[in-house]
């Protein structure tokens, strides 16, 4: 009798451990399919000038959260190379900016915002944003933000969504945690009314 208690017991086990491991392996495939996926996306599949809008949390050292909501505009060249602008702001609790970076005299964004980006062929991606120096009150140079995103495009390129995944501040030595993501939406031509005569 204690025979058949332990085999239907090591029956059970067995049975879990099967289910268990072919849950797994059936997991891990659809993990590698995605990267493996050819949807047809390349870098040249993200370009053109898109808007975004921008939202999140920094997390800094000093136990303060910092929200920030913003827009940008960004160029991705479609070859891996992108330029943005952007005008964010920042809840009453962030300190004051290290210094001053470039803004246009006439729309307030900041400028001079540089960057690479790849885009696979499951059509998803990263880029790397690089902000200028900014320029300290004595004249000296603290050295811009940079910020790693990944993300994800859809309607055929015309929109990415993108998650930050390292945020180092300016002049920091390395990123803080950050809860940041944006929507983008590709820019379309304007189309100029008719005119009669």
């Amino acid at each position: 009798m204690r025979y058949l208690q332990d085999s239907q017991s090591h029956k059970k086990r067995l049975a879990v451990l099967i289910t268990v491991m072919a849950v797994l392996l059936m997991g891990g495939r659809s993990v590698r399919a995605q990267s493996i996926d050819n949807d047809g996306c390349s870098n040249a599949t993200l370009a053109g000038d898109y808007a975004f809008t921008v939202s999140g949390k920094i997390f800094l050292p000093t136990g303060s959260v910092v929200e920030r909501e913003g827009i940008a505009m960004t160029h991705f060249d479609g070859g891996g190379n992108l330029t943005q602008v952007d005008f964010v702001l920042s809840s009453p609790n962030a300190g004051p900016p290290p210094g001053s970076a470039p803004v246009d005299p006439i729309t307030g964004f900041h400028t001079q915002e540089t960057g690479t980006y790849s885009v696979y062929s499951d059509c998803t991606g990263t880029f790397t944003i690089h902000f200028p120096p900014f320029t300290t009150s004595a004249g000296g140079s603290i050295s811009g933000a940079i910020i790693v995103v990944k993300f994800a495009l859809s309607d055929g390129g015309r929109s990415i969504h993108t998650v930050v995944v390292s945020l180092t501040p300016p002049g920091g030595s390395g990123p803080i945690p950050a809860l940041i993501r944006s929507e983008g939406r590709k820019l379309q031509p304007v189309l100029q009314p008719v005119r009669e005569n």
